[in-house]
């Protein structure tokens, strides 16, 4: 099984994450944030990737250097989990509705770190969660696991269904991205015979 685990500690915060590429989805999340906890959940159970991340960070002056280090922290377990990425699909896309919202994720495991966030929210917090904080989740993941990601929410006015479509849309381009592809489980997907740089 292809899995890993990151201890990141700093005077801000201490985050302790451990992945299984190849799990069923079970999850184990506290990071003292209770909406980023759900979409946690969300991104786990959709990409079936066992996910167990605890934070404790200094909430008590805001909730950025949680969110950012959970966010660096899971992208580098999911790097060190890929290995080589000898095998792997590469490429993940997924339309995800929620209700009266739509929006769209790809991404490509190149190894060429990038974020596209064409999502904006209505409302300051989600919970207790400032809602700015969700963009910068999904930059300190895509920088830290080597991903080129793409989001676009198409429509939608409820900002709870916003997050968690992208998040859900997230999850299942992920799922896909990191399978094995049996026709070339032993090759690198990239005609340089490398991913990155």
């Amino acid at each position: 099984m292809r899995s890993a685990s990151i201890s990141r500690k700093t005077a801000e915060t201490a985050v302790d994450v451990t992945v299984n590429l190849d799990g069923t989805g079970q999850y184990s999340v506290s990071t003292g944030v209770g909406f980023l906890d759900h979409m946690l959940e969300q991104l786990s159970r959709h990409s079936l990737i066992d996910l167990e991340c605890t934070v404790a960070g200094d909430l008590h002056i805001d909730q950025h250097h949680t969110v950012e280090d959970c966010g660096i922290a899971i992208g580098e377990a999911v790097a060190k989990a890929l290995g080589d990425k000898k095998g792997i699909h590469r490429y993940g896309d997924a339309m995800s509705p929620m209700d009266e919202t739509l929006s769209r994720v790809a991404l490509d495991i190149s190894g060429r770190p990038w974020l596209v966030f064409k999502t904006g929210f209505t409302q300051v917090k989600l919970g207790e969660m400032d809602t700015e904080l969700i963009e910068h989740w999904f930059h300190s993941f895509a920088q830290n696991a080597g991903i080129t990601l793409h989001i676009e929410t198409l429509y939608g006015t409820n900002n709870h269904h916003i997050a968690e479509s992208i998040f859900k849309g997230l999850a299942r381009a992920l799922r896909n991205a990191v399978e094995i592809d049996p026709r070339k489980s032993d090759a690198i997907p990239s005609t340089k015979g490398m991913l990155g740089g």
